[in-house]
């Protein structure tokens, strides 16, 4: 009987879904404390590290069988270098703004457990197209979380959503008074930590077992 892989469908969707990088296989998370304070960065944080993420999934698949083995970290580490001075020149060129807010983070892509994670552990065993679609599906994956605490951190934090205002902050003469822990990093680790804790309480596939002590009578 043959052995059949998951369907591109399902390479895709997982990673979305129910294989989350952040929510699920805890990658990211350093790059989601910081980015997400505001949608905009959030989600232009989450674009690039999604096209970083298939594109040199892509390239690495296309070349797998030429790299010798002794070298292939250094040979992913070169593409993904390459892929983000790409995007760092498009984003200074395009959206000057938001890649001076971004900053550093956008050339710490780099160093993105799941960009990195994904080259090693997909792209360099599979075929291009599984590939890129691996890599697309975990680039959304995180943009999906990061999106999230966006979300929640920009609303309560300040009041707007994208730039937008959504609750009329009493400094521009409304009613609500903006939540200054959600502006600070430390809000979303808490954030990201109740998302985790929210998928393991409807995943029971992801719950740890407990473990009692035999000799005792008292259970």
């Amino acid at each position: 009987m043959s052995n059949k892989g998951p369907s591109l469908k399902e390479t895709f969707l997982s990673p979305i879904i129910s294989n989350n990088p952040i929510m699920i296989q805890v990658l990211g998370i350093c790059s989601c404390l910081a980015v997400t304070s505001s949608m905009k960065t959030a989600f232009v944080m989450g674009i690039s590290v999604s096209a970083v993420c298939a594109f040199a999934n892509l390239i690495i698949s296309m070349v797998r069988n030429l790299i010798p083995n002794s070298v292939r970290i250094i040979a992913q580490m070169t593409v993904i270098a390459s892929l983000v001075i790409l995007v760092d020149q498009i984003l200074a060129a395009f959206a000057f703004d938001l890649s001076k807010q971004l900053s550093v983070y956008i050339g710490l892509i780099i160093t993105n457990c799941i960009v990195m994670g994904r080259t090693e552990g997909f792209a360099i065993k599979s075929s291009p197209i599984p590939s890129f679609l691996d890599g697309l599906g975990n680039g959304l994956g995180y943009l999906v979380v990061l999106c999230i605490v966006a979300t929640f951190r920009e609303v309560l934090g300040s009041g707007t959503w994208f730039g937008m205002t959504v609750l009329q902050t009493v400094n521009n003469g409304g009613w609500y008074v903006p939540c200054g822990l959600f502006v600070m990093s430390p809000c979303a680790f808490f954030l990201v930590g109740i998302l985790i804790w929210t998928v393991k309480i409807f995943r029971k596939d992801l719950q740890e077992p407990l473990e009692y002590d035999t000799h005792r009578e008292d259970y």
